[in-house]
């Protein structure tokens, strides 16, 4: 199963987005200085062959620059650093989700394709509850020492799952 992709994307990098990735026209009816839009894509396959069932999957993190903005003259390194942590919020939980699939029991499970549905959509709502409050804890950039807490445990976390890191197929028999 595959969703279909918007053309106009970035896959998560470890080099950080500049301005330059932010396209979109600012929506100046937020409150906010900059927008990020990001999300998580999956792809999963099945077939059956001499040796068994064959997994075959891909899970990758996304930023979109034409649905992501920054207002006129509010650039600045705190507020990039902060939009690059809600990408990073992103890539934390494609690598959650690409863990989840290594170890899917295909054993215990009939139906395949709604179990793995309901880790998506478990692993998206993990997902959006923490950018929620990464924004509430930081104020949106506002509150520096927060920021900093969120940067540093982001980081641990993204180490934690380093072996998860690659968007590349991985197959499993």
């Amino acid at each position: 199963m595959q969703a279909q992709l918007p053309e106009n994307r970035l896959d998560w990098r470890a080099e950080p987005l500049s301005w330059d990735d932010f396209v979109g026209p600012p929506d100046l009816s937020s409150p906010f200085h900059a927008n990020t839009s990001s999300g998580i894509s999956y792809y999963w396959s099945m077939k059956s062959s001499s040796e068994g069932a064959e997994f075959l999957y891909e899970v990758g993190s996304y930023f979109l620059p034409d649905q992501s903005w920054v207002r006129p003259g509010k650039k600045s390194e705190d507020l990039l650093a902060h939009e690059q942590l809600h990408f990073d919020i992103t890539e934390l939980h494609a690598r959650k989700l690409r863990k989840a699939m290594e170890e899917f029991d295909f054993e215990k499970t009939k139906n395949v394709k709604p179990a793995l549905q309901a880790i998506y959509k478990s692993t998206e709502a993990e997902r959006a509850n923490m950018q929620k409050r990464f924004d509430a804890e930081t104020r949106h950039s506002m509150n520096k020492a927060a920021q900093l807490k969120w940067q540093k445990y982001v980081q641990e976390e993204l180490l934690k799952l380093k072996e998860f890191s690659s968007k590349e197929q991985r197959l499993r028999s």
